[in-house]
């Protein structure tokens, strides 16, 4: 079975992922111009399906599923500027995750034996706003951070697609869950996504293709329901004092079942943006050092 079939829309080719973009595979997207071809997140189901060719690769952000097709084409590897660093290096790549020592060397062997990913020093750093132009249509780099610093989307014109990247719309809801994410930042690219106008809207993950933009804000508002019930939930468990270790072990991002090294990082990342903005906002106070609870009224 091929790693990936193709599905058109306009000019712009989904690579979409034999297993509908589950991770780790992802759904790439090529933009055909008479000047040029742009392949944008080349992922694992491209080493299994054949590697179309291009002239230029256009890397969404920073992780290890959307670097793990970019030495499979003989093309300049562009990423905003924001995630330039991570993709020019492993290493730093690596540390942004902010694991703890042991599974971050575990993690290590995993770029490298499952994702194939090394440092691309020679990878150019783009800013928001920048524009490939393909002679019959453009591709112009929208920046929207959170998920990582430098997470950006991609919209074609005059085809009218939006690619969207990890702001994926499943039920999971936004992660944001990395040292260099951001919550407040990501809950303002959901609201950048919303305001612009496309026929169709691509994600990396699962979800796939949306058509028509009053489908997608009704996606994206659900989407963004999560964080809301993260909030809630997060209050709640806070009725009484708890420590963040208490957070972390209650699971408000993964359930249960998940073991995996990196979940206690990622749970402790989200909840610490949250306590902050709860606190902000006078909804919970830091009782003692390291403690916390909602308050009352």
């Amino acid at each position: 079975m091929p790693g990936w079939t193709p599905h058109d829309y306009g000019a712009v080719r989904v690579l979409k992922a034999a297993n509908g973009g589950g991770y780790p595979y992802g759904n790439s997207l090529m933009v055909r111009g008479r000047a040029g071809t742009l392949l944008v997140d080349p992922s694992l189901a491209l080493a299994e399906g054949g590697v179309p060719g291009a002239d230029a690769v256009l890397v969404s952000h920073a992780h290890e599923d959307h670097l793990a097709g970019i030495d499979l084409v003989a093309a300049p590897v562009h990423v905003h500027e924001a995630d330039l660093a991570a993709v020019r290096s492993s290493e730093v790549l690596l540390a942004g995750y902010g694991l703890p020592e042991e599974a971050a060397a575990a993690f290590r062997e995993t770029l490298a034996s499952q994702f194939g990913v090394r440092g691309r020093p020679d990878a150019v750093g783009v800013p928001d706003g920048h524009r490939f132009d393909l002679g019959d249509r453009t591709a112009t780099v929208v920046h929207l951070p959170g998920h990582t610093a430098g997470h950006s989307g991609l919209l074609v014109e005059p085809d009218g697609f939006f690619f969207v990247a990890d702001i994926d719309l499943t039920s999971f809801g936004p992660f944001y869950g990395d040292l260099g994410s951001s919550l407040e930042g990501f809950e303002r690219s959901i609201e950048t996504c919303a305001e612009i106008e496309a026929r169709w809207y691509g994600t990396y993950h699962q979800k796939g293709v949306v058509e028509g933009a009053e489908e997608f804000r009704d996606r994206l508002r659900a989407y963004r329901e999560v964080v809301v019930r993260r909030d809630a939930a997060l209050t709640g468990f806070l009725a009484e004092p708890r420590s963040l270790a208490d957070v972390v072990g209650h699971r408000f991002v993964y359930r249960a079942h998940v073991d995996e090294p990196y979940v206690p990082t990622v749970e402790a990342r989200t909840a610490e943006q949250h306590i902050a903005r709860l606190i902000r906002t006078g909804a919970v106070a830091e009782i003692e050092p390291g403690r916390y609870q909602a308050v009352a009224g």
